[in-house]
């Protein structure tokens, strides 16, 4: 399966690809209570999963996920498959390790969303990857941007200025973890502060599958 979503995930195009089709929804609560208004926007931020070091030689845009990566990325399927993320659209970075990445939770992710493979977003920084939100369709509600640190995690504290989460993003965004920040915006070219409502990690993910 993850080699037949892999093969549609890593067709080459120039500026992106896209699939599916964009849906609207309208608000929704949280487990913890927090409330989704229609207007509010709903950014997940991606690290891609641990990736291999065993050839050397490859390119550094070329190096795929290590075990431990594939294997991070099918427990946050697995999370994703349960939960309420379900992006309008999905940016992501032309990297090999991130769109490995994106086809393990590419099933778990809904039906209705837009899927845009960008060089750019690889080595982007967090300036570069707050300019690529800002021109988000608004007619999108919610976003996944998956990417590299340290970009990644300079953008989630570029963005949240508080919430349950900002404590964990400061103290280290590791490989295969996925933050979630809330921001009260009605057009994506507003995108500025926000919440960070949660940060899943591949330690939480084994931790819970133990329990």
């Amino acid at each position: 399966m993850l080699d037949r979503l892999e093969a549609v995930v890593f067709r080459s195009v120039p500026a992106g690809v896209t699939s599916r089709t964009v849906r609207g929804r309208s608000g929704s609560r949280h487990s913890d209570g927090h409330y989704t208004g229609a207007t509010v926007k709903r950014l997940w931020l991606l690290r891609h999963a641990k990736s291999s070091w065993e050839d050397p030689g490859l390119p550094d845009p070329d190096r795929p996920l290590a075990p431990r990566g594939r294997r991070a990325a099918e427990l946050l399927a697995a999370h994703l498959a349960t939960s309420d993320v379900r992006p309008g659209v999905v940016l992501c970075s032309s990297s090999l390790r991130t769109r490995q990445t994106l086809a393990a939770i590419l099933p778990a992710l809904g039906d209705a969303l837009e899927i845009r493979i960008e060089p750019a977003l690889y080595g982007a920084g967090a300036a570069e990857l707050l300019d690529r939100l800002r021109q988000v369709s608004n007619r999108v509600p919610s976003a996944m941007l998956i990417g590299h640190n340290p970009g990644i995690q300079d953008l989630a504290l570029a963005l949240a200025a508080g919430g349950p989460a900002l404590a964990g993003l400061r103290e280290k965004f590791p490989t295969g973890a996925l933050a979630t920040v809330e921001l009260d915006v009605e057009r994506w070219r507003d995108l500025d502060n926000g919440t960070a409502t949660a940060l899943v990690t591949p330690r939480s993910l084994e931790a819970g599958a133990e329990a």
